[in-house]
């Protein structure tokens, strides 16, 4: 070996030494786009043919590795889904006009916090009029029935009257006490909680009635606007939710059915916040999908703040018990090859290894779970697999 290659390899290993990433001097080996691939996990000039071969480390290089043991271990399972936000139907309520006609005024707008009973939009009516016509109407012959009937008590107590007159007038006044009640009912059915107040308090125009929030809550959705003619019971004016919780509906995988069950306790991300958000499952349905051949499951999800909106996606992280006798190694033991497929370094003899593909599963507190690839009891490389990496592309 020359001098100068002997040079150019020493500055390869102090830099690697430092956590350096790219390559020293230029002038060293067979330019810097060559040996800078080789370097990297994702490094064009390795081949299948060079993780098939055996690599020996020289013995005062051992220094630079740990070798650790593949162990079996008690690990989380935790499984990931995709789905998305919904309102909680459960305390969601659509509001419907009960009567027909063009919306006069909308008092209330998306986004806004209202409490139940509160006017959301007036609407002029004919319906309405009449009904309230016919309230009025009723309250003041029953007021007078109810004067009449008084009055002709006293006159029999006195033996002014006949008990036959008495009579009459109780059941006059039976029949004006019926007649209210009835349209009370009629403007009850028409979302006037408290038909006394017309009585006391008349409004200005005598055609709007007020369409109340049947619910507290935020208004999430208005669907009409002002002019827009109504159809009593069928046109949706609002939709009212609570949106302190909320449903993420996600997909299970058939293959992950066995571990999902009501109640496990699931955190959720979303891109759009760095939060994390807690709920539990409530709900699993009967049937798969036979499009996705997925089950969808309902999580029910603490929403501070408000921040999680309709139709966001979100990923659940399901803590669904844990795997026994679990494979795992440390994180920095598995490195990746140029297809992105992950593989370790395991010993062979005291100071050869070879490369092994494996397949990982998740990470749990610095240690990655090995699905298939290892037995328990091999020995591998644990930190300083980069330097032996970086070794083994010396040599190719």
């Amino acid at each position: 070996m020359t001098t100068r290659n002997l040079l150019c390899k020493l500055r390869f290993a102090a830099a690697f030494t430092v956590a350096a990433i790219t390559l020293g001097p230029a002038g060293c080996g067979s330019g810097p786009g060559d040996t800078e691939s080789k370097m990297t996990s994702y490094s064009t000039g390795q081949t299948k043919a060079d993780t098939a071969e055996l690599f020996t480390l020289p013995p005062e290089q051992l220094a630079h590795i740990q070798v650790v043991a593949v162990e079996k271990s008690k690990v989380p399972r935790v499984l990931r889904l995709t789905g998305a936000v919904a309102y909680n139907a459960f305390k969601t309520t659509p509001v419907f006009s009960a009567v027909g006609g063009p919306v006069q005024e909308i008092l209330a707008e998306p986004g806004q916090n209202v409490h139940a009973g509160q006017t959301l939009l007036t609407v002029t009516s004919p319906d309405y009029s009449a009904a309230r016509s016919a309230y009025l109407k009723a309250v003041s012959t029953f007021q007078l029935a109810d004067k009449n009937y008084e009055r002709s008590k006293d006159l029999y107590e006195h033996k002014a009257i006949a008990e036959r007159d008495l009579q009459q007038a109780e059941s006059d006044r039976a029949q004006a006490q019926a007649d209210q009640q009835s349209a009370e009912d009629a403007l009850r059915a028409l979302g006037i909680h408290d038909p006394e107040s017309l009585v006391k308090e008349p409004p200005k125009t005598t055609g709007q009635i007020p369409v109340p929030a049947p619910v507290a809550g935020q208004i999430v959705e208005r669907l009409v606007g002002p002019g827009q003619l109504l159809q009593a019971g069928s046109t949706q004016c609002f939709t009212i939710s609570d949106m302190s919780t909320v449903w993420v509906l996600v997909n299970v995988y058939q293959n992950d059915l066995a571990f999902v069950r009501i109640g496990d306790n699931v955190d959720i991300t979303t891109d759009a916040y760095p939060d994390k958000f807690h709920g539990r499952i409530s709900y699993i349905a009967d049937a798969l999908d036979p499009n996705t051949r997925t089950l969808q499951a309902r999580i029910i999800t603490e929403n501070p703040g408000y921040k999680l909106k309709k139709d966001m996606y979100v990923t659940a992280t399901v803590h669904a018990g844990a795997l026994a006798n679990a494979l795992t190694v440390p994180d920095a033991s598995v490195l990746r090859d140029t297809e992105n497929q992950p593989f370790v370094y395991v010993q062979v003899a005291s100071n050869q290894f070879a490369r092994r593909l494996v397949k990982v599963g998740d990470s749990q507190d610095g240690r990655t779970l090995v699905q298939d690839g290892l037995k328990e009891g091999e020995h591998l490389v644990g930190d300083g697999s980069l330097f032996l990496q970086f070794k083994n592309s010396l040599q190719h």
